[in-house]
């Protein structure tokens, strides 16, 4: 099932998001209607605060990136799981290390429709979870696969990529996020914008 993805200003999309135990309902059924929610809207990932609930779990496909891996300017991590089969599901997440040269990419975010901007992350991370059989994992991933993680870890921190630009650059989209909020966008895929007036 398509959800609605939650519109930039919603206060869940600012919450620090809690952890969730094994028997969480209908857990299968919402990692299946996540990824079906984030193919309908072309996005590389996902988290669960963007559908309205507020615990630890996101889930990405990196595979769109696989062929610009080869373009990054940097050392790859030889211990770093590739992209390419990037596709997990990332419960009770903690990122253990970052480490590595910051390097810019102009970032978008599925909650921020049409809004692009240049984010400065670390290189590589070092990370703890669980997937959707509960198995635990500590991975090293490296480039696009780290970004993706990174950017999704933030919105279960209640972190938002606008929270990493200068307040000069945040001050200039004001109003177009005042936009989103109020639903005043085009976009081809279910939101729901926390600003928009009952019965409109």
């Amino acid at each position: 099932m398509i959800l609605p993805i939650v519109a930039y200003g919603d206060a869940v999309l600012k919450k620090e998001a809690v952890e969730i135990e094994q028997d969480f309902p209908d857990l299968k059924k919402l990692i299946a209607d996540m990824y079906e929610t984030m193919y309908h809207a072309q996005g590389v990932g996902l988290a669960a605060p963007q559908i309205g609930k507020s615990i630890r779990l996101f889930i990405v496909d990196g595979s769109p990136f696989a062929d610009d891996e080869e373009e990054e300017d940097f050392e790859p991590d030889p211990r770093a799981v590739g992209i390419e089969n990037f596709k997990k599901v990332f419960i009770n997440p903690i990122i253990e290390e970052e480490e590595g040269e910051e390097w810019g990419f102009h970032e978008g975010c599925l909650s921020i429709p049409k809004i692009r901007e240049e984010v400065f992350r670390k290189e590589r991370i070092l990370i703890s979870y669980y997937d959707e059989n509960w198995e635990f994992h500590e991975e090293h991933y490296d480039g696009y696969a780290a970004r993706i993680i990174q950017h999704e870890y933030d919105h279960i921190d209640g972190i938002l990529f606008t929270d990493h630009l200068s307040p000069l650059k945040r001050r200039l989209l004001t109003k177009r996020l005042q936009n989103i909020s109020k639903g005043d966008i085009n976009v081809d895929y279910k939101m729901k914008f926390p600003a928009v007036k009952k019965g409109r």
